[in-house]
Formats: C-alpha cells, structure tokens, sequence
C-alpha cells in the first residue's frame, strides 16, 4: 500500500542520506501504511480476499497478525517514526543505527521465515523444488541491490517498488501452484 499512497500524495517520504546508518529514508509520515491500527484494518480486509480466494477462513488470522508483526519488526528497526495510529506518538528502537545488527536481524528472520514454510509445505514437482530456491535467491539478491546507493529520487522509489512487489507477487503465486501443505 505505502507505494501507491506515496504516489497519490497521501504519504511522505524524503531520502535523506545518513537519517541512519542503513536505510536514507527519512517516512516523514505513513499513518495508513504503517500505523499499528491501519496494519491490523489491511491485515483483516486483505484476510477477507484471501480467505474467500482459497475458501479458508483460518486465512483472515494468518494474514491479520502478518500485518500486525509487520508493524512490531518495523518498530524495531527504524527510528522513531511508527505510529500507533494516525496522528498519535512516534516510536522505533532504532537498529537501522547499525547495519551489522540490522544484516543480522533481518537475514535471521529471512532465514525463519524460509526454514517455517520448508517445514508447511513440500515440493510437488521439481518446478516446487528448483522455483523455491530460485525465488530464495532472488529475494536474497534483491535485499542486497538494496544495500547500495539510494534512489536517485521518490519517483524512483515508487515505481521500483510497485514494480518489485508485482513481481514477487506474480513469482510467489507461480511458485505457491508447485507446493503443497503438509498435513
């Protein structure tokens, strides 16, 4: 969602090199994308559409408390700039002071993240195998293109992440068709 609201103008956002130590984006304001109370609205409304799609109620939890640890791994890393809703106090315990903790912390969850659905899921196919690494790797790379120089402006970073997520979206549903849950 934060791509599109920056493009409508809805939210802030201004690249402001060494803000912190990791990342040159200074979220002057994201109330709609990234306040706790909107996570948990988007995390039960994109719940709903999933659930229906798959006929799953146990979807709307899943994808709701995605939203919801979405906001806590946010509060943690940037710096105070999180809201609880719109207009409240900012907060953030400030990793992204350090890229090694940050690398860390992130390629750890990174890594849990992976190990739970190897866990859930298996192969049916070889495409379920060779396509699982395959998009490991190319969520991997795209973390470190991400390591570089900033964006060279806000247009920029709109588009790339509009066009970055339609891809991990179109590849993770391709992928998805090639495993299955274990039971």
């Amino acid at each position: 969602m934060w791509p599109f609201f920056l493009a409508a103008g809805i939210e802030q956002v201004r690249i402001e090199p060494g803000i912190t130590a990791f990342t040159p984006l200074d979220f002057v304001s994201y109330p709609y994308s990234h306040s706790l109370v909107f996570l948990v609205i988007w995390g039960v409304l994109f719940g709903l559409i999933g659930a229906g799609v798959a006929r799953d109620r146990r979807m709307v939890g899943w994808i709701a408390a995605l939203g919801v640890s979405h906001w806590v791994l946010d509060w943690i890393t940037h710096r105070p700039d999180m809201p609880l809703y719109p207009g409240s106090e900012k907060l953030g315990l400030g990793l992204w002071n350090s890229v090694p903790g940050t690398i860390a912390v992130e390629l750890t969850m990174f890594a849990a993240g992976v190990w739970a659905y190897v866990r859930a899921t298996r192969a049916r196919d070889r495409v379920g195998r060779r396509g699982f690494a395959a998009f490991v790797g190319f969520l991997l790379a795209t973390y470190a293109v991400s390591l570089g120089p900033p964006p060279p402006s806000v247009t920029v970073l709109i588009v790339s992440a509009v066009v970055g997520a339609g891809l991990l979206l179109i590849w993770a549903l391709w992928f998805d068709r090639h495993r299955t849950p274990i039971t």
